[in-house]
C-alpha cells in the first residue's frame, strides 16, 4: 500500500511539472513588454504596491521579459508621451510591446510618434482613445481661471508629488492639463495632432491592426469592459457606480469611459465584465468572477508572441 501511494504522489508530481513545463513559453515575445499606467497612476508605491496587480509576474512566469514605466501621475498626454520614449529609448531593447491602461493608450500613441521603430506593437487597455465624459463633466463644474480650478491642481499636483516621492519618480505634475488631455474635446485634438494613427475618425469604429508612422509598421490592439459594478466586495465598485452616470442609459461603459471611446487600432473586444479598476487587476484581485484580467493580459502576449512580437 505504501509503495501504490509512493508511486501515486510520483506520478502527480510529474503530471504538474509537465503541466508547468508545456505552459513555459506562452507568453515569451520577442520583445519585451512595457506596462504603461493612467491618470493618476504609478509603477510600485515602495516596492509593496503594484499599478499593475499582478500582471508583470504572470506574464514572466511564463517567458516574458517585462518593463514597468513610471510615467507623469497627472499629466498631459503629450507630456507623459515624452516621458515614456525617452524610458523606452534608455532601455536598450532594438523594440518593446506597449501594453496601456487608460491615459497609458493615448500616451503609447505620443512615444510611438516619437520613437515609432522603437515600437513593436500599442495595446490600449479600457484606454481614453476619443476621450471620456467624466473628464467632461469634471471640466465643466472646474471653470478655467477659477479658484476651485487652482484649488483642484493644487491638490493633484501634491498628491501627485507624494506618489512620486513613494515610486522614486520626480516625473512633473499639471493636474489640469491632465483634466484638458482627457475630455473629449482634448482626445480629439490630440488625435488631430497625431494624424489618428490607430484611432478611427468614426466614432465607436475600430481601425487596422497594422499602422504606419514614419515608414515604420506597429500593431494596435485594444480592449475594454463594459461594467462599472462587478463586485459587491469591491469598494472602488461604488465610485465607478456613480461616474458611470456622466454616460446617461444604453452607453455601456467602465464607470470611466465609454466602450465605444476605448476602440484603438483591432479591438478584441469591448464586451469583457470588467471597469476601469478591474483593467489593472485592482482591487487587489476584486472582480467579477466572469472575467479574469490576468487572463487577458496573458492571452495577448500570446497573440503577440504568435506574430512574431
Amino acid at each position: 500500500m505504501r509503495k501504490l501511494m509512493l508511486t501515486m504522489m510520483c506520478l502527480s508530481l510529474a503530471m504538474v511539472a509537465s503541466n508547468s513545463h508545456a505552459w513555459w513559453g506562452y507568453t515569451k515575445t520577442k520583445y519585451p513588454i512595457v506596462l504603461v499606467h493612467g491618470v493618476t497612476g504609478f509603477d510600485t508605491l515602495g516596492g509593496l504596491v503594484n499599478y499593475f496587480h499582478k500582471v508583470p509576474y504572470n506574464l514572466e512566469r511564463d517567458g516574458a521579459k517585462v518593463y514597468t514605466v513610471s510615467v507623469s501621475f497627472v499629466n498631459s498626454s503629450e507630456a507623459r508621451g515624452e516621458q515614456l520614449a525617452n524610458f523606452i529609448s534608455g532601455l536598450g531593447e532594438s523594440k518593446v510591446n506597449l501594453m496601456a491602461h487608460s491615459q497609458g493608450a493615448p500616451t503609447s500613441r505620443v512615444a510611438a510618434s516619437i520613437v515609432p521603430s522603437k515600437i513593436a506593437s500599442i495595446t490600449s487597455i479600457n484606454g481614453v482613445n476619443y476621450g471620456s465624459k467624466v473628464a467632461d463633466v469634471v471640466r465643466d463644474i472646474i471653470p478655467p481661471g477659477s479658484s476651485v480650478e487652482g484649488g483642484a491642481d493644487a491638490i493633484a499636483i501634491a498628491l501627485g508629488n507624494i506618489v512620486g516621492e513613494l515610486s522614486s519618480s520626480s516625473n512633473p505634475q499639471d493636474g489640469i492639463a491632465a483634466l484638458e488631455t482627457l475630455t473629449t474635446r482634448g482626445t480629439i485634438a490630440l488625435n488631430d495632432a497625431l494624424g489618428w494613427k490607430g484611432v478611427n475618425r468614426t466614432y465607436c469604429s475600430g481601425s487596422s491592426e497594422n499602422v504606419l508612422i514614419s515608414g515604420n509598421n506597429i500593431k494596435m490592439f485594444s480592449w475594454s469592459g463594459k461594467t462599472p459594478w462587478t463586485n459587491i466586495l469591491d469598494p472602488a465598485d461604488a465610485f465607478l457606480l456613480i461616474t458611470s452616470n456622466a454616460f446617461g442609459w444604453g452607453e455601456d461603459n467602465d464607470g470611466l469611459v465609454a466602450a465605444c471611446a476605448t476602440k484603438m487600432g483591432k479591438v478584441i473586444s469591448t464586451s469583457y465584465e470588467l471597469n476601469h479598476v478591474d483593467a489593472i487587476n485592482h482591487l487587489f484581485g476584486v472582480r467579477s468572477i466572469w472575467t479574469n484580467p490576468i487572463s487577458l493580459y496573458r492571452s495577448q502576449a500570446n497573440r503577440l508572441k504568435n506574430k512574431g512580437l
